[in-house]
């Protein structure tokens, strides 16, 4: 799948994306749990376009910016009306050495 085909609350999403940047780290006590976890959008893309996808805990320090990732078993939701996607309990990653050209002019996440 290519990040522009990406719609709101689709499961099972595969992606080759290139890490652009991340965001601050921040500090939040979950609703779930009541731990407080740490969290941080990183910005995706491909050759297609730009989309925010939600980190937390771990996968923060896991994945890198300017690095490439295959990306398995994500799913997309919308957050503050703006299109995000998720790791989930399923989601993971891992980095590849190929290189990726990004589309930054079409981020997703401004728009749903």
């Amino acid at each position: 799948m290519k990040v522009k085909d990406i719609k709101p609350f689709q499961k099972k999403i595969s992606l080759l994306c290139k890490v652009i940047s991340k965001t601050e780290i921040r500090k939040v006590v979950s609703r779930l749990d009541e731990i407080e976890h740490k969290v941080c959008e990183a910005l995706i893309g491909d050759d297609t376009g730009v989309v925010y996808l939600t980190l937390w805990d771990l996968s923060i320090e896991n994945l890198q910016e300017g690095k490439v990732y295959s990306f398995e078993n994500l799913y997309s939701s919308e957050f503050k009306k703006s299109l995000r996607l998720n790791l989930g309990r399923f989601g993971e990653f891992k980095e590849v050495s190929q290189e990726i050209e990004v589309n930054k002019e079409n981020n997703l996440s401004k728009e749903v």
